[in-house]
């Protein structure tokens, strides 16, 4: 690796599932001496402040959001709307043009990282900076979602067009159900900000990239990052797992106590991210799921629709049947540190990438339960390609899960005596021993920067 550090600005996308992995990265790449200039919304920085393990390399500067209509007063981050004025969110991210363009005139980094700001190539490319996609979405995701080879933009796209994948897509088991396939037709063709559909938008910035790099490692996901390079021209580099630091704070108090009252490796822990909300009804099929179990359980999530509070949306009798081995709560958790915890053994996700991060090299074993976006396509490639986790069954045509079908998923990583639950259990630990084994991370890294440095 050449000696040289060099200078990296990072603008990802305002959601904090994508700022949190940007974190880490510039963890990594400051841990080799680099200098990272991150653009944030102010009042998310507290948020991911505690993150930075490297504050006199890495620099956290805030980007005002500017107030567009439609959007709440203070609205920053995909976390305060919900998911139809997410579009209100980019369209305010593009209103920062001159702010960025300013700083990077300023600040003259080497590059730039950058996911769903289409337009920053070209201003990369007029200051002498070189632009690189730095995508948190799965490689097999955008392969298979947006894909040149689809011709979106000519032909437009519709839901059955979804069911197969594009043209020369590598050989794999992801398949899309119906109800997903319209779903990601829908969201994939409407506007997402500043007129622009998320195609567009997503086609604009990987086509006029500089480098396109994924966090991920070639042996997950290596055929469908070299589609992505051969269908948009670019060079793929891979960052590897990219796997955060075990948290150097311990769990507080409260949830050592809540959680120490169990046996080793017996609990459930359910957890949906920072912007998931059920229906109501599939919030108390998913509760009631849990309850058939036997097991203990923790179940963090935001009140389903309608619900001002998860408690008032439970089903009747519940608390009272489940008091002292259910625990419920409707904010912010320690996901990582609770998926260390010796009796966590069981987490049911939502698949976003962070959270898939986290529970691979985790000891807990998985039930996949996605949502939205990406998450079908995770979903897919944990439970088909790569065989580490069990998915919930859905209805093909509406998408609705039941009680049972909860129960039957977290039954079949419990059962020694199931063989896809053996399976599961079996390529997880060897999985996780791989993502954890001494020198992969650095190596991965060292290359990537190695690369990054060929580019100067």
């Amino acid at each position: 690796m050449a000696d040289r550090s060099f200078h990296i600005a990072m603008y990802p996308w305002f959601a904090l599932g994508h700022i949190t992995p940007y974190v880490h990265m510039a963890n990594k790449l400051a841990e080799r001496g680099h200098k990272i200039s991150f653009f944030l919304p102010p009042k998310t920085q507290h948020k991911v402040e505690a993150f930075n393990l490297h504050p006199h390399l890495i620099t956290f500067i805030p980007i005002t959001v500017p107030h567009v209509k439609g959007l709440p007063l203070g609205a920053e981050t995909t976390n305060d709307v919900p998911f139809p004025l997410h579009p209100l969110i980019m369209t305010a991210m593009d209103l920062t043009k001159p702010d960025i363009e300013a700083y990077l005139r300023e600040l003259k980094p080497n590059f730039v990282f950058y996911d769903f700001t289409c337009w920053l190539p070209a201003l990369t490319r007029k200051l002498g900076i070189k632009s690189v996609v730095y995508c948190i979405i799965s490689s097999g995701t955008i392969g298979y979602l947006l894909s040149p080879a689809r011709k979106t933009l000519e032909k437009g796209m519709i839901g059955s067009d979804f069911l197969e994948p594009p043209e020369g897509f590598p050989s794999s088991s992801i398949k899309l159900r119906t109800h997903e396939a319209q779903a990601l037709a829908a969201v994939t063709t409407m506007d997402y900000g500043s007129g622009l559909s998320f195609v567009e938008r997503q086609l604009m910035s990987l086509s006029d990239c500089y480098i396109i790099g994924f966090k991920t490692c070639r042996e997950i996901e290596g055929p469908y990052g070299e589609y992505i390079g051969s269908q948009f021209g670019k060079p793929v580099i891979f960052a590897g797992p990219v796997v955060p630091n075990p948290p150097k704070i311990a769990l507080e108090k409260q949830w050592e106590k809540l959680l120490s009252k169990f046996q080793p490796k017996t609990m459930i822990f359910c957890a949906f991210g920072s912007e998931c909300v059920l229906k109501k009804d599939q919030f108390q099929e998913l509760v009631l799921g849990l309850e058939l179990t036997g097991l203990p359980f923790l179940v963090a999530l935001k009140p389903p629709m309608g619900a001002k509070t998860i408690e008032s949306a439970l089903p009747e009798g519940f608390q009272e049947r489940l008091k002292g081995r259910g625990i419920l709560h409707g904010g912010w958790v320690p996901q990582q540190l609770i998926l260390r915890h010796r009796s966590v053994g069981y987490f049911v996700t939502h698949c976003g990438s962070g959270s898939l991060a986290e529970a691979m090299v985790s000891d807990c074993q998985l039930v996949l339960l996605p949502h939205v976006g990406d998450q079908i396509i995770n979903a897919r490639l944990m439970a088909r390609d790569l065989k580490i986790g069990v998915e919930v069954e859905k209805g093909d045509e509406d998408g609705v899960f039941t009680k049972y079908d909860v129960c039957k998923a977290v039954k079949t990583v419990m059962d020694h005596d199931n063989e896809l639950g053996n399976e599961v259990r079996t390529n997880h630990a060897k999985w996780k021993e791989f993502l954890l084994k001494p020198g992969l991370e650095n190596s991965y890294m060292d290359d990537f920067v190695k690369q990054l440095h060929a580019l100067v």
